[in-house]
């Protein structure tokens, strides 16, 4: 467990170096583009070769991939495990650069189809110059799937910072040294998003160079590959349907008005934080393991790690959740609130990520819940689930969004995630009884409490500070400086005081580091 647990903290502590960035990179363009139609075209366009990166490279070819290799790698050792790999990465780069030439051909046909909005003329020209994106992240994700699977986690884990860095320096150095104009920033921008997709992907082919891998085109289809290529199938259903969701929204938001889909994305995006830094990277462990474990027939062992990352997924996910309802307005203020992004932005973003926090918990823990499906090769149960999710998100999305605006997509994507999460643990547990959540519900209990305790003296600190003190960001400043530490304190002390489980595991975690 402890090399689990330096497995997690080393992606964790290398997701919030990413994650930080990413705030950086989010700060410079709300400073620079505030939540402007521009802003919000970018967004809206990048979405698209997301939704096909998700797709096909860290979705469902990664689900397939990750469990499909661990057979071969133990079957055949790391000659069958290379070969597999440069099989799946040729097809993969031809898939993936078919649909990057139809794609630009297709946006860059824009201004001939019919009369748009000249926003939605913007979004399809950006989605043209970002296109290609899809290309270099889907092969970054195949070969970061296959370092995973070699349980080298580094390299993988720097994958998003290579992206984050590439666009602050392209936009925050290039974009406000050398362009005049808004249009020759966002140009600067989207330039930052090819290079860092670029360093995304020859990082770690590099890494599995020197592990022995010889890349070469080979198009042999093996028995494996059609087993990636069967599994893939359901799981592109499942993975399509939950993308599509997300696009949905933002192409709701943006059909709303000028600035709800850069709201709308600003505010999730803080609560991906928390969720990056450490459910997906209990997620990304994990997974390897559930896999290893369901490929030898050890579901004893499996449902241990299963359940072992849930509690961990709990642990830091609730509090961070109410930490982020708490003290949400000051958090965007200091962060945020600066150039182009106003304090009515700010008025604006502020409900929303109170909203997007409630859902935090359910998100995380639905990651992982999905990793277990796929570790047990069953890609047929997601893609019902993300199918009903889709259809309640959409039909509540359409029912709410005219009466109270983005705030009524953003309650629609939580309300539909919590339906997806207990419908999934609850058809897991039927398939594998050893994976309940029975025997986490005592620690939910001792999560909570202490969570409810830390939010009354978060919460009553806050109340104080900004009722006794008039000072702006100074106060925001103080407040955040003073009341997270405190919060985090408490809440360490509660969940030590009421023996939360697995605390060994914790203390021999440090102890190993003391001793080294």
């Amino acid at each position: 467990m402890s090399k689990k647990l330096k497995n997690i903290g080393l992606v964790s502590g290398l997701t919030v170096v990413s994650r930080v960035l990413g705030l950086v990179r989010d700060q410079l363009s709300a400073a620079v583009f505030g939540i402007s139609a521009l802003n919000s075209a970018f967004i809206t366009a990048f979405s698209l070769p997301n939704l096909f990166r998700r797709l096909l490279g860290e979705g469902a070819l990664t689900a397939a991939f990750v469990p499909t290799l661990q057979d071969e790698l133990h079957e055949n050792d790391r000659a069958g495990a290379f070969r597999l790999l440069s099989q799946v990465a040729s097809w993969l780069a031809l898939v993936t650069g078919g649909l990057v030439v139809l794609g630009m051909l297709f946006f860059s046909q824009a201004h001939r189809m019919g009369r748009h909005d000249d926003k939605w003329v913007l979004a399809a020209d950006l989605t043209v110059f970002l296109f290609p994106y899809l290309a270099l992240v889907c092969m970054a994700a195949a070969f970061s799937a296959a370092l995973n699977v070699l349980e080298r986690f580094l390299e993988p884990a720097l994958s998003p910072i290579w992206l984050n860095l590439a666009m602050i320096l392209c936009l925050g150095g290039a974009g406000l040294s050398f362009a005049e104009t808004a249009e020759g920033r966002m140009a600067w921008l989207c330039t930052g998003v090819l290079i860092g997709g670029v360093l995304q992907m020859v990082v770690p082919a590099g890494v599995l160079m020197r592990e022995g891998w010889r890349p070469r085109l080979d198009f042999t289809l093996t028995p494996r590959v059609k087993m990636i290529a069967l599994l893939m199938v359901p799981g592109l259903f499942g993975t399509a349907i939950y993308q599509i969701n997300i696009l949905v929204s933002r192409l709701l938001a943006f059909s709303l008005n000028d600035s709800a889909a850069s709201v709308l994305f600003y505010a999730n995006r803080l609560t991906e934080l928390p969720i990056g830094v450490f459910a997906i990277a209990v997620a990304t462990v994990v997974y390897p393991m559930l896999a290893k474990h369901a490929a030898q027939g050890n579901q004893d062992l499996m449902a241990k790690d299963y359940q072992k990352g849930l509690r961990l997924i709990m642990i830091i996910n609730v509090p961070a959740a109410v930490g982020l309802a708490l003290l949400g307005e000051p958090i965007i203020r200091v962060l945020f609130e600066r150039g182009a992004f106003t304090a009515a932005d700010t008025q604006m973003m502020a409900p929303l990520l109170i909203l997007f926090a409630v859902g935090m918990p359910f998100f995380s823990v639905s990651s992982l819940s999905t990793r277990a499906f796929y570790a047990l090769k069953d890609t047929a149960t997601p893609v019902k689930l993300a199918g009903v999710s889709f259809l309640f998100n959409l039909g509540l999305s359409l029912a709410l969004m005219y009466r109270i605006g983005v705030a009524g997509l953003v309650i629609a994507s939580v309300m539909s995630i919590v339906v997806q999460t207990l419908l999934m643990q609850r058809l897991l547990t039927k398939r594998l009884p050893a994976l309940t959540f029975g025997p986490l519900w005592k620690s939910l209990a001792k999560v909570l409490l202490a969570a409810l305790l830390m939010g009354v003296v978060v919460g009553g600190g806050w109340e104080f500070l900004s009722s006794n003190y008039a000072g702006g960001m100074k106060v925001d400043l103080v407040a955040l400086a003073a009341l997270i530490p405190l919060g985090a304190g408490l809440y360490g002390l509660c969940l030590w005081g009421l023996r939360i489980e697995g605390r060994e595991d914790i203390t021999a975690f440090f102890a190993h580091r003391r001793n080294r």
